[in-house]
């Protein structure tokens, strides 16, 4: 499946549309109800199927239940949110099926086991869930980057699911993705071809581009420039100056890693066409292996050798896809569902948003993950928006473009949205913290990082966690982290040069820190908390305990990353050993630290070679919680099979 030779025998064109192009994924579900996102490629009805305890039900849904958004002339986003009345019991296994109708005859209905049976378990007829109230097995990750070669952590979660068959006990209760979900910034030149190949296949709607060197998105598609050499299409003005180097620019970290912004994605069909490619093995059916015209050698190098990588990744969508039919699947963004450093500084934020060209980027890409991630985390707190993007893709030109007013429109309002957190009435209740929209700005030096939540909404999730006894926060970056690598990412700040290297953490702005310490030793913060992070491109886990406090919280900082992703080895076991040596427990530098009211102890990973803390394998974190919501085992699940166990110090002694 995939970027075959042999695609090229039936020409794309010839090829008839799969009725159903991504999904069903299981986005939200609940005793009362079920979130399904999926993608047509053309307007249907659908037929409900719930099987549980041996019934079956079916039914037609309800106009009110499907709620349907053209992206394209031959691409139609659903999301389908099912009300239950009392049918759907917890803790039970429960399948659920779509059907459509068949054009083979008058009458018939085709199921999921009929259009996509990929995502049907070996011998199942339906894909199916569990839905669990009480948090027992929980299922996290970040940072899923296509052409990274290491596995792909969401074929580990298939594993996991199929391990687990029809044991309810075994099943986790969700899956919760942290952040960078596609990589918008930093995208193969192989899968930006496919992306084109797709965007004309499907008739994504194509836009007007202003102040840049093409004219709209047709013609970006096939300008010489579009492979490796996006940077370039800004006009070479003296106001585009900053922006290259703080937008297009932004991913060149030679300090930890290298990422290639040369291939930036830009239009809202890009981004659209991404998501279908991440996360279903159906698009790759419709693109052929074909090499754009490069110019450079060095291009065309970098290419094939992409070329195999993206191969690999097509290989496990097959997998990742079942995954994320059977389990209800949560997501937040961190910055690369945007672009690299999104939000980063106030200066930052002036440069990208007063230009024109980079404002529609970030819009693009926020519009995309709106449809694509946040609508189905809670689908009731884009009331208000929807029906503006409702607007955007039915107000299209007789050339199949959007309107360019419409469009800026639906971008300024994004901007200024302010509800892309949300919590889970879960048993310990999961928050999940947007920590890229709410800043906390240096307006007295904005180039330096801002915090990433400023007063008003640290002072929301305090109001939202007081009283509670246990609590899981979800986090993008963690709130804390490996010391050593903070303190780097200060040296580099002080210089002037916080994009060299990922310069956000919680405890790089002195107003956000505090805040954020003091909520740790108030009266009325829950006993136990569980912080779940991402964004590193490594895995640990710590145990934290307020110094010289008898009623202290109980926190644990656990960060799964990544999911197809790792940082560079050497480097990473560098700052290991630096940071055990500079930063132990008893280190007199960890009193010069904003924590240092705060007793640190990282847990050990089984397998560990040298005293690592650090566990540098791409796949999924799997959190274990007794019925107090505390942590009883913490563990990394490595994508190409076996994985660790992160223990405490009394399970280690």
């Amino acid at each position: 499946m995939g970027l075959t030779d042999d695609a090229v025998e039936q020409p794309i064109a010839d090829r008839a549309l799969p009725p159903v192009l991504a999904g069903p994924i299981i986005r939200r579900a609940t005793a009362d109800s079920l979130v399904l996102w999926l993608v047509t490629s053309d307007l249907t009805e659908f037929q409900l199927r719930i099987a549980q305890n041996g019934k079956l039900v079916e039914r037609r849904l309800r106009d009110e239940e499907v709620q349907v958004m053209p992206v394209g002339i031959r691409a139609f986003l659903h999301l389908i949110h099912i009300q239950f009345d009392g049918l759907v019991s917890q803790g039970v296994l429960t399948g659920y099926d779509l059907g459509m109708a068949s054009g083979a005859e008058e009458g018939s209905v085709r199921w999921i086991g009929d259009w996509a049976p990929h995502l049907c378990r070996p011998g199942a007829r339906r894909p199916d869930y569990v839905v669990k109230d009480r948090l027992d097995r929980v299922l996290h990750g970040s940072c899923r980057r296509p052409h990274h070669p290491a596995g792909d952590g969401l074929a580990r979660v298939d594993a996991e699911l199929l391990a687990a068959g029809d044991t309810v006990s075994e099943r986790p209760a969700l899956l919760m993705l942290t952040g960078d979900q596609i990589y918008a910034d930093d995208v193969a030149g192989p899968m930006l071809n496919a992306i084109h190949q797709l965007i004309e296949r499907l008739g994504l709607f194509d836009e007007w581009i202003a102040e840049a060197d093409v004219a709209d998105s047709r013609a970006l598609r096939s300008d010489s420039q579009t492979y490796y050499q996006r940077h370039q299409l800004l006009p070479d003005t003296q106001r585009n100056v900053a922006l290259l180097e703080r937008f297009f620019g932004g991913a060149r970290k030679p300090v930890f890693t290298t990422a290639n912004a040369r291939n930036h994605l830009i239009s809202l069909s890009e981004i659209i066409a991404m998501y279908l490619l991440v996360w279903s093995p159906v698009c790759w059916r419709l693109v052929i292996r074909q090499e754009p015209l490069l110019e450079s050698p060095k291009d065309v190098a970098t290419y094939r050798e992409e070329q195999e990588l993206v191969e690999a990744f097509v290989a496990d969508l097959p997998s990742a896809a079942r995954a994320l039919a059977h389990i209800p699947t949560y997501m937040i963004f961190d910055d690369h569902d945007i672009t690299d450093d999104w939000n980063l500084s106030a200066l930052w934020e002036r440069t990208v948003y007063e230009h024109l060209f980079s404002r529609r980027i970030i819009g693009n890409a926020l519009i995309g993950y709106l449809l694509c991630q946040g609508w189905g985390n809670d689908p009731e707190a884009f009331v208000d928006v929807m029906p503006r993007v409702t607007n955007l893709l039915q107000e299209i030109d007789a050339d199949g473009f959007l309107s360019g007013s419409c469009q800026n429109a639906v971008i300024d309002e994004l901007l200024r949205f302010n509800n892309w957190h949300y919590i889970l009435p879960t048993s310990p209740p999961l928050v999940v913290l947007d920590t890229r929209t709410h800043r906390w700005r240096s307006e007295e030096s904005p180039g330096r990082p801002s915090g990433l939540m400023d007063w008003e909404a640290l002072s929301a999730f305090q109001q939202s966690i007081i009283g509670e006894d246990a609590v899981i926060v979800v986090s993008p970056a963690p709130v804390f982290g490996v010391k050593l690598i903070e303190v780097v990412q200060r040296v580099f700040t002080f210089l002037g040069k916080p994009l060299v290297v990922d310069a956000e953490n919680w405890m790089a702005h002195r107003g956000t820190a505090s805040v954020l310490l003091n909520i740790f030793g108030h009266t009325g913060t829950p006993e136990t908390f569980v912080i779940l992070s991402g964004d590193v491109h490594y895995s640990f886990a710590y145990d934290i305990r307020l110094r010289r406090a008898t009623d202290s919280p109980r926190i644990w900082q656990i960060t799964s990353s990544g999911i197809k992703n790792e940082f560079p080895d050497g480097l990473l076991e560098m700052l290991d050993r630096l940071n055990r040596w500079l930063y132990a427990p008893r280190s007199p530098l960890n009193w010069l630290t904003k924590r240092r009211r705060m007793r640190i102890t990282p847990r050990l990973p089984t397998g560990r070679e040298a005293g690592e803390r650090l566990w540098n394998r791409a796949g999924i974190g799997l959190l274990m919680l007794d019925n107090q919501g505390a942590p009883s085992a913490i563990c990394q699940l490595d994508a190409d099979g076996g994985g660790t166990r992160f223990l405490s110090k009394s399970e280690s002694a």
